[in-house]
């Protein structure tokens, strides 16, 4: 299971290195080339560009987290990456919760790897005060497209090395 403590130490390496993100992304791309595929997927226009690259910077946050846990996923196939996201929708579109946060408790059920779960639910929880934001915004439109891609990157990475 990969800690809080390993999560905010990898965050924190990614933005006090110099090019430390740029680096690891090319690692990234490198290592799963289909998972940055699939995270760059237009899904028919749901995220914005910004909302995009959020995406594969949490999604890079995570798998750093996981090889710094002492974990190498291996290489990821297209078709590991569309079964995992189609059971995602799924469950999602199954929940009776009027919430964000409230149709994200069923995937804790059974779920091996909580904190990165947690990371990417706190990172797509819109707050009144992130409104105020200038610099960046999430869209209720790209909340859910978001989640289903960044448990899938979760899912197909984490849960069963």
């Amino acid at each position: 299971m990969i800690s809080e403590n390993t999560i905010d130490k990898t965050i924190a390496l990614l933005e006090k290195q110099p090019d430390g993100y740029e680096k690891a992304m090319r690692d990234f791309a490198g290592k799963q080339p289909a998972v940055l595929s699939f995270l760059m997927t237009d899904n028919e226009g749901a995220l914005s560009d910004e909302e995009r690259d959020f995406v594969v910077y949490m999604a890079v946050v995570i798998w750093k987290s996981i090889l710094a846990e002492g974990q190498d996923p291996p290489k990821v196939s297209v078709e590991e990456l569309a079964e995992a996201e189609e059971a995602i929708w799924d469950k999602l579109q199954s929940s009776k919760a009027k919430s964000f946060r409230e149709k994200l408790d069923v995937f804790y059920e059974n779920c091996q790897e909580e904190d990165l779960l947690a990371l990417v639910e706190d990172a797509l929880t819109i707050e009144d005060e992130d409104m105020e934001d200038d610099n960046f915004h999430l869209t209720l439109e790209g909340q859910e497209p978001m989640f289903v891609a960044l448990k899938t990157v979760i899912d197909v990475l984490a849960e069963d090395v």
